[in-house]
């Protein structure tokens, strides 16, 4: 996943499924994020990333499950 705005898209589509979380850039260009709540809002959540905004390109979505790492409480939010 790449480009500017994908990381507040990220973060507008996970408030409004009522998840906690957060969305980052990484070094290597791609976008990461952690997002934690019912998990037909997360299939939702993915749902959403995997389309992307407007004009963007999703390249390649890799979903991976956290369970035991407890659950994230922080409203979702974009870290950098």
């Amino acid at each position: 996943m790449r480009g500017g705005a994908f990381r507040w898209y990220a973060r507008e589509s996970a408030r409004r499924l009522g998840l906690a979380g957060w969305v980052r850039n990484r070094e290597d260009g791609a976008v990461e994020a952690a997002a934690s709540g019912p998990a037909e809002s997360v299939e939702r959540f993915l749902d959403d990333l995997r389309r992307g905004p407007a004009g963007s390109r999703v390249d390649e979505l890799i979903a991976l499950s956290v369970e035991g790492l407890g659950a994230l409480d922080e409203p979702f939010t974009v870290l950098r």
